[in-house]
């Protein structure tokens, strides 16, 4: 059966992770488009405070609460329906990282950052199945470059991005077998200009930082919501599909790069004590309600490769258009002489 996917418009969407970043940039361009949300994070003084922003209890509901908890995120859904009668559109967004070596961080560490990144996506997924398999809806989860392309001192971060595709994928075949209506998305951003370093754990010597370039969060939360209406299986953001391609085709050279040129980016050379950020509980002040993060550099706002891939029509059209021009171009350059 075809997902029954509504306009944002009439959309209730559920977006966890909501205080900052790409859950953040998502909810602000959601409520522009005239959808109600549902927003969930563990920091209630910040979700207030957005849910003031974006336009009150009329347009916005919140709920502190910690994804890594399937009765927690049981009442999300329940929330939802008892606020505004259903939900549409359930995104799972939060997670956090642990930055360092493999044998260098804790394994409570670990633990917790799986908790988030996949039993929190995992929970969150299985709830709004439940739902959407009478009602229909998307699911749209957060994975990452490093689904399927990890770099040096992200390894558990990685690997928990591996296991949300895995199980991604798997739920959306499992759910059109059974003729669900429901639509499922593996968003896959390459590296973006959020708080994702700030709200990290770590253990390396000196601050950490996302190797270039980094991408805007407002350009995943845009496809993000194209997913919400237009059924899509995976979205790459920016160097996402590249780093993909490389990683899947030329192992050993996605090897020699990591070690040679991707490890020494990673690394800003400030003094950094061991950062504790924001893993096993809310961090208030620089670490929330921003969307974008601190990044010093050039941060992209569009994706060349993502708009070509959510818009093939206007792309080819622009494309046309483009090489008419240049010939038109060539051909009175031809003529002057």
């Amino acid at each position: 059966m075809k997902p029954n996917l509504r306009p944002l418009a009439q959309q209730v969407i559920v977006i966890t992770g909501a205080s900052s970043g790409i859950g953040l940039a998502t909810a602000r361009a959601a409520v522009a488009k005239g959808a109600r949300l549902v927003l969930v994070a563990r920091n209630e003084q910040a979700l207030e405070q957005i849910a003031g922003e974006l336009g009150g209890s009329a347009l916005v509901v919140t709920m502190a609460a910690d994804v890594g908890d399937r009765q927690a995120m049981q009442r999300v859904a329940d929330l939802a329906i008892e606020r505004f009668g259903r939900f549409d559109t359930w995104v799972n967004n939060a997670g956090i990282a642990v930055i360092g070596k493999i044998e260098d961080a804790s394994d409570a560490d670990h633990r917790r950052l799986f908790e988030t990144n996949f039993w929190g996506t995992y929970y969150g997924s299985t709830i709004a199945a439940k739902y959407l398999r009478e009602h229909g809806g998307a699911i749209i989860n957060l994975g990452s470059s490093e689904s399927a392309a990890p770099i040096p001192v992200h390894g558990m971060y990685a690997a928990s991005k591996h296991a949300v595709k895995a199980m991604t994928d798997v739920l959306r075949v499992e759910l059109r077998k059974d003729a669900a209506p429901v639509s499922v998305t593996l968003i896959r951003p390459a590296a973006t200009d959020t708080l994702f370093t700030d709200h990290a754990r770590d253990y390396t010597a000196s601050a950490p930082v996302l190797p270039p370039p980094l991408y805007a969060p407002e350009e995943v939360a845009e496809a993000i919501l194209h997913a919400a209406v237009h059924p899509t299986r995976d979205i790459y953001i920016g160097a996402s599909k590249a780093f993909t391609v490389i990683a899947q085709n030329f192992p050993r050279l996605y090897d020699w790069l990591s070690e040679k040129v991707i490890y020494d980016r990673l690394q800003n050379g400030q003094p950094d004590a061991n950062w504790q950020g924001a893993l096993h509980g809310p961090n208030g002040g620089r670490l929330t309600g921003r969307a974008r993060g601190y990044y010093p550099g050039r941060v992209l706002r569009h994706s060349l490769y993502t708009h070509a891939s959510l818009h093939p029509v206007a792309t080819v059209a622009m494309l046309g258009l483009g090489a008419v021009a240049i010939g038109a171009l060539l051909c009175g350059k031809g003529r002057a002489r």
